[in-house]
């Protein structure tokens, strides 16, 4: 009899129902899951996670310095000048918080080589990092404070990718970033959790973005699509301390947004959430949502990580068996995947004809074909030059990318790539690739992960500021103020 209660008990909090209580709205099961987590909460290694994303994130916007979109976005959020506001990274220029969190996000994300979560709905969770911490610099936060805001606004958006995907109904991922940057933001900014709730209704109400940003020939609005987000989040919690109030219930209202965007959200419990009750019920609360995402090691949509690597391994199998002549006699190539990948970056005639860098970091034909000719996948891999060369070109009229009936059902626990490489003289080569270095079943090192900030940042910042910068990081929870960490972000030279 008592290990069926339990049972019931377990069910009923998974659901995230209150035994004798009726469910509570999600806007208000948000903001009270956001106001109560504490940092004693988090294990160690989530920390430590969120450290390894934030020095991660700062090597890409480092990278994406010179980028034209983070150069327009910088421009606008300099043309605001607020003392003790927001610094724009790489500057000693200050702002509005929302400004900055556009700006700086927008250079986090240009080069497509930030962090990845995989559900129903992919997103970039690292978005959320330009958010918190301009919320948290213009609020004088801690390290400390700073890396719960993470945390919270990692979980939130991971679990509503987990829920419902918005690709299908003409949504765009990052529809769900100004709820998990407001409630990040609000979590940083230590609003109550009446005020959280109202940042939730104000972020929900305005913000719906159209799928169109990753469809076709991509534009720079891709690099700034969830920046916005970000920024309209932090606006949204920034108005409700304000005391200003939005719509309810944003969510399950009759004009609301599972009516009109996502579909049911039925929401397994945070990590943290009703920990007391879990234990009462004999169940584990569940892990953190930061540990199931993947740091990228290859600047390439997520999708195509696993195919870099398959081809990679080709080429050097290839160019053993049949020296160096063997990759002008490539005849065919073929790309076996899964249907998300497929849909996102191998079936728009655009994928075999990329004019922009934003389209070609999204191509399996050109990540493929451009990996098998160079032997490697970079930043340079997308210059402009490499963009219109013949030879590459032409291989990638060579590719098809087609459905692999092995592969349903795997995703998104594994990523799986079969790739095929036939020589005009018939040999073929095969390799499958499933969980690609910085998957957490295939994590990458920390050394790893700072060799390659240093790779990104080396062009803006010299040695000596790289040492700090990397220290700063890994000790960030001893910070008593996040600003301190803004002026080892300036570039040399500038």
């Amino acid at each position: 009899m008592i290990s069926q209660l339990r049972e019931v008990q377990r069910m009923k909090i998974e659901e995230g129902i209150h035994i004798g209580k009726e469910r509570p709205l999600l806007a208000d099961r948000l903001a009270r899951y956001s106001r109560t987590l504490r940092y004693e909460d988090l294990p160690g290694a989530v920390v430590h996670e969120v450290k390894r994303r934030i020095m991660d994130s700062l090597g890409c916007a480092l990278g994406a310095w010179n980028a034209p979109p983070c150069r327009i976005a910088r421009r606008i959020a300099e043309s605001v000048k607020v003392a003790g506001g927001t610094t724009l990274w790489g500057t000693g220029h200050k702002t509005l918080p929302d400004l900055a969190a556009f700006a700086n996000g927008a250079m986090v994300r240009y080069l497509d080589f930030n962090d990845t979560y995989l559900a129903r709905e992919p997103a970039h969770p690292s978005d959320n990092l330009a958010a918190v911490l301009a919320a948290g610099e213009a609020c004088h936060a801690s390290g400390k404070s700073v890396i719960l805001a993470a945390v919270v606004a990692y979980e939130v958006q991971c679990r509503l990718c987990d829920a419902a995907a918005l690709r299908p109904r003409g949504w765009d991922h990052v529809t769900y970033g100004p709820f998990s940057s407001a409630l990040g933001a609000a979590k940083v900014m230590k609003l109550s959790a009446s005020k959280t709730e109202q940042a939730v209704n104000l972020a929900g109400v305005a913000n719906v973005a159209l799928r169109q940003t990753r469809v076709g020939d991509l534009s720079m609005w891709k690099a700034c699509a969830f920046s916005n987000a970000a920024r309209n989040g932090v606006f949204a919690a920034t108005l409700a301390r304000s005391g200003m109030t939005g719509p309810a219930p944003i969510f399950e209202g009759e004009k609301g947004f599972m009516r009109l965007v996502s579909g049911p959200l039925d929401l397994f419990p945070f990590a943290g959430e009703m920990a007391q009750a879990s234990s009462m019920a004999g169940s584990q609360s569940p892990s953190f949502k930061i540990l199931d995402t993947y740091i990228k090691h290859y600047p390439v949509e997520y999708h195509a990580q696993t195919a870099v690597e398959a081809a990679l391994a080709i080429r050097e199998d290839l160019l053993k068996a049949e020296g160096d002549g063997a990759l002008a006699s490539i005849s065919e190539v073929e790309i076996a995947s899964y249907d998300v990948a497929i849909e996102i970056i191998g079936r728009d005639p655009e994928k075999w004809r990329p004019r922009t860098r934003e389209t070609a970091d999204h191509s399996f034909p050109f990540c493929v074909a451009a990996t098998l000719l160079d032997g490697k996948m970079t930043l340079r891999s997308f210059d402009g030059a490499r963009l219109t060369d013949p030879a590459l070109q032409a291989l990638m009229q060579k590719v098809r990318v087609v459905p692999q009936s092995d592969f349903v059902g795997r995703y998104p626990e594994a990523m799986p790539t079969r790739l095929m490489v036939r020589t005009r003289a018939g040999n073929v080569y095969l390799q499958e690739v499933d969980h690609p270095l910085g998957h957490p079943k295939n994590p990458m090192s920390d050394q790893q992960v700072e060799d390659k900030f240093r790779l990104l940042a080396e062009k803006t910042l010299s040695r000596e500021r790289m040492r700090t910068l990397i220290r700063s990081v890994w000790t960030l929870d001893r910070l008593r103020d996040i600003g301190a960490l803004m002026p080892l972000l300036r570039i040399r030279n500038r």
